[in-house]
C-alpha cells in the first residue's frame, strides 16, 4: 500500500507478467501474488495460465470464452490471510462492465501450495 491507504500500481512486468511467462512462470511467491496474476490473466485472456494455476481437484477441463464486450475495470485485494505454510485465503473485489452495466465480483478464495512449491487456486465463496 502506498501512503494514504491506496494500493500501489506496478507495471505489468514487475507485478504479474513475470508469473505469466519466462523463467519464473507459475512461481508466484504467495497467494496474493497469484490472485493478482490470475486477475491479469483474465484481463489478457490467458486461459492456459488460469488452468495451470488452478488446483487439479477443482480445475475445469476448459474455460469458456469471455462474454463479448466484457471489460475488466480493476481489482481490489481486501485481505490476504496465510493459514499455514501451504494454505491461504484472499478476499478480493474485481470490477467489470458488461453490456454497459457495471458489475462486481466479491470473493473469498482459497489457495494451496503444491509439492513443487507452486501456489494454486483451490476454490472460492462469493460475497454480497
Amino acid at each position: 500500500m502506498s501512503p494514504g491507504g491506496r494500493q500501489e500500481t506496478l507495471p505489468y512486468g514487475r507485478c504479474c507478467g513475470r508469473w505469466h511467462q519466462g523463467p519464473t512462470r507459475l512461481q508466484a511467491p504467495d497467494a496474493e501474488s497469484l490472485m493478482r496474476s490470475r486477475y491479469s490473466a483474465y484481463v489478457l485472456g490467458l486461459h492456459d495460465y488460469l488452468l495451470d494455476t488452478w488446483h487439479p481437484d477443482t480445475r475445469p477441463a476448459t474455460l469458456a470464452p469471455d462474454e463479448p464486450g466484457l471489460r475488466w475495470l480493476g481489482l481490489e485485494v481486501r485481505r490476504h490471510e496465510p493459514r499455514d505454510d501451504d494454505h491461504a485465503m484472499v478476499e478480493f473485489v474485481a470490477r467489470c462492465k458488461l453490456g454497459g452495466r457495471a458489475q462486481r465480483l466479491h470473493e473469498c478464495s482459497r489457495f494451496e501450495r503444491n509439492a513443487l512449491g507452486q501456489w494454486l487456486y483451490l476454490d472460492g465463496q462469493f460475497r454480497d
